[in-house]
């Protein structure tokens, strides 16, 4: 009973931390971006994208390492799915928005390939060593480019507006990021664990709790941050953070598990929820491309999509579907 309440109380601090931490990251991010002539979208596909995505690199570094394969690809596609149907259809729900012109023309369709990639490189269940360096070279090269144009803007910026940047106000932003980012970090982690203390408590297993606790856990800050950039307008970083996140979760977090320690001993299910993924990306893909802009109704609808997937992720587990 002790153990309980311990865990339960770990839970509702942590979210409180959690929330508190993604409204100053969002406050910070948007500060640097304004400082530095930076467009907001560049900041939330970067800074808070990499951010966002530590609970879900340390979670599968580390179940990479312990040999916990199923578990670390498990909480990389249950978090993009996660990302968008939860987190951009609850953004959506609240208040409909466009889609930022770069992140149709650059970044989804990256988003889309690399989630394709990604199936190619399971089909054989497994993700070897020169797979992951590909997957983490491929990362270098993207946050390069990002840098890159972002540079390009802001020199094109700085030719319209001569007003003069305070080096206090950009240290101090930037401190507020690395203070709202250790924050969403560890209270993430408090929250993975406590939720996985009460899913082992009620019975369920490691390959649930790895597409649905731990995948919920580690994207709460996308979640949060998400909601509160959409709630104050800033849709750049609301939507750049989730496109962004998901791209440095297959990127990144699976290129830096693996390269460290092969994943291998993968199962059809990993497969099917790749496929599964993909084709979320792509279906979102057609509010992006063909909608150019996220209303309520889509929002409500990419939810109930999510609540179908995990209908099916249960039944899969428990037998009545299999494949």
């Amino acid at each position: 009973m002790t153990s309980i309440l311990l865990y339960a109380g770990l839970l509702i601090l942590c979210f409180v931390v959690l929330v508190k931490g993604a409204d100053v990251l969002v406050d910070g991010a948007s500060d640097v971006a304004k400082a530095l002539k930076i467009p907001s979208v560049i900041i939330g596909l970067t800074i808070v994208a990499f951010g966002t995505s530590a609970p879900e690199a340390g979670v599968s570094i580390t179940s990479s390492v312990l040999g916990m394969d199923k578990l670390s690809i498990s909480n990389v596609v249950g978090s993009n799915a996660f990302n968008l149907l939860v987190v951009v259809g609850l953004c959506a729900a609240i208040r409909e928005f466009a889609v930022d012109s770069e992140i149709r023309k650059r970044d989804y369709p990256l988003c889309i390939l690399f989630s394709a990639l990604l199936i190619f490189f399971v089909r054989d269940l497994k993700i070897t060593r020169i797979e992951g360096i590909i997957l983490f070279a491929l990362i270098l090269g993207y946050v390069t480019l990002l840098i890159i144009m972002s540079i390009k803007t802001s020199s094109m910026m700085s030719h319209e507006d001569n007003d003069k940047v305070s080096g206090k106000r950009i240290a101090l932003s930037l401190l507020k990021i690395v203070l709202s980012v250790a924050c969403i970090y560890f209270s993430s982690r408090g929250i993975v664990k406590s939720c996985s203390f009460f899913a082992k408590l009620f019975g369920v297993s490691d390959t649930i709790i790895g597409l649905t606790i731990v995948a919920f856990g580690t994207s709460l800050p996308e979640l949060a941050t998400s909601v509160v950039a959409s709630k104050k307008g800033e849709n750049g970083i609301a939507l750049g953070n989730v496109v962004g996140s998901n791209i440095f979760n297959i990127l990144f977090v699976l290129g830096i598990s693996s390269s460290i320690n092969p994943i291998g001993n993968l199962s059809k299910g990993n497969l099917v929820d790749t496929i599964i993924c993909l084709g979320i990306t792509a279906f979102c893909g057609i509010f992006v491309f063909i909608f150019k802009k996220f209303k309520r109704i889509d929002g409500i609808i990419m939810l109930l999509i999510y609540a179908a997937y995990m209908a099916f992720v249960f039944m899969r587990e428990f037998g009545v579907i299999v494949l």
